[in-house]
């Protein structure tokens, strides 16, 4: 963790409780790990921004060279006024562009999810470029619920679909020039490079491809008993296989990655107070009330993801602890059995008391950028940057009440 106690209080008497801190230094070496990503032939990072779109993480990758993937058109405008040029944004979205010519107007990268969006695209820009993603049959995720890949998923064209793309680009004059391939977030890393190989296989089929995107989703390790992804391990299978690709055809590709949780998800936390604590007999829990919980972190009550806890107190005797959140919502629990949301699993803690400082970690991706905010009418909560030099900055300011009913309207 990369709070002392000192500045978990800290950050608890300038700006409240619960409240998002990110660390500056973390995220630096996280960019500056993926950026040594082994490639044979050229290599882009992109951010993908889904993961956490605070403006002070994105000026940040800015600053480092990080490229961005955008997954809608309000992603794109919150990383152009971060500073990002357009040139540097790619739009990959479920959801068609509801603007599509202001969009390539702006130089963005334009990333044909579906073949009504590559229709669209040919139908707009004839004659141009484009990126299109491709399921390629095969996902994995660290559960059901962010696997984006395979026949149960709706992301990209379909594989078999394939001619039938080449075929309205075609009818359209366009030309498909980049690929782009993700199958899931938390994805087994040998899972990961089978995908990276089926894609470069597709690429094969696609003459005019000269840039190939494996996306991201590298399983990233927020708990003790689990284990991150080797970026530069996987990179150096990746690049035998690029070089293996340019041996059988000729052809050399451009790499392009975008991890999200790699980047940021244990660069941040969040600093929390207990605000009651309560039991339910001897065959029952302790239970460990939080202001903090599925309003500010999610993943726990939607997955039965695993994030770390710390209950900062000493001197005190261990037990076995549930820790929920405020919410009037029985799904509120932020120990869930793993991959088991409705299932609780106790932690071993200092035993919480009323006050004290909890530290919920590996909260730096898709805890903020994915909050249910405003259930019980509670207010966003703010984030704050860490800096180098342990200074904390404030980034995003705690949402007042005015702001939660601002966009009212009497009848």
């Amino acid at each position: 963790m990369f709070l002392t106690h000192a500045r978990a209080a800290e950050v608890r008497e300038r700006f409240g409780t619960p409240a998002y801190v990110y660390d500056r230094a973390s995220l630096e070496a996280a960019a500056r790990n993926a950026l040594a990503f082994p490639h044979a032939f050229g290599f882009t990072l992109r951010y993908a921004m889904k993961a956490n779109p605070n403006h002070a993480i994105l000026k940040l990758f800015l600053d480092l060279g990080l490229h961005i993937d955008a997954s809608s058109e309000h992603e794109v405008e919150r990383a152009l006024r971060a500073g990002f040029p357009g040139g540097r944004i790619q739009l990959t979205s479920q959801a068609p562009a509801k603007d599509l010519k202001s969009v390539v107007g702006r130089s963005i990268l334009y990333n044909a999810c579906s073949l009504h969006q590559l229709a669209s695209f040919g139908t707009l820009f004839p004659g141009r470029a484009l990126s299109i993603r491709v399921n390629p049959g095969l996902g994995s995720g660290h559960s059901n619920r962010t696997n984006v890949g395979g026949p149960g998923s709706s992301f990209g064209i379909w594989h078999e679909h394939l001619e039938d793309a080449r075929a309205l680009a075609a009818r359209h004059g366009v030309t498909i020039t980049r690929l782009h391939t993700h199958i899931g977030s938390g994805t087994d890393p040998v899972v990961w490079q089978r995908v990276a190989r089926m894609s470069i296989a597709i690429a094969g089929r696609l003459p005019e491809v000269a840039t190939l995107n494996l996306g991201g989703g590298m399983k990233v390790a927020r708990m003790p008993d689990e284990v991150s992804t080797d970026l530069l391990e996987i990179g150096g299978h990746l690049r035998q296989e690029f070089l293996g690709f340019r041996e059988r055809t000729g052809r050399s590709l451009h790499l392009e990655i975008e991890p999200g949780t790699a980047l940021v998800a244990n660069a941040g936390c969040i600093v929390a107070s207990v605000i009651d604590v309560v039991e339910t007999g001897k065959d029952g829990y302790l239970f460990a009330k939080l202001d903090t919980g599925m309003n500010e972190v999610t993943r726990p009550s939607l997955y039965g993801a695993q994030h770390p806890i710390d209950v900062l107190a000493e001197g005190r005797e261990s037990a076995k602890t549930v820790f929920v959140g405020p919410c009037c919502e029985s799904g509120d629990i932020l120990t869930p059995a793993k991959g088991d949301p409705e299932a609780l699993a106790p932690r071993v803690v200092p035993r919480p008391a009323i006050g004290d400082l909890v530290v919920v970690g590996g909260a730096g991706a898709y805890c903020a950028a994915m909050s249910t905010i405003n259930y019980n009418s509670y207010p966003q909560a703010p984030e704050v940057l860490h800096g180098a030099d342990g200074s904390l900055t404030l980034t995003r300011r705690r949402q007042t009440f005015d702001q939660v009913v601002q966009n009212e309207v009497d009848g």
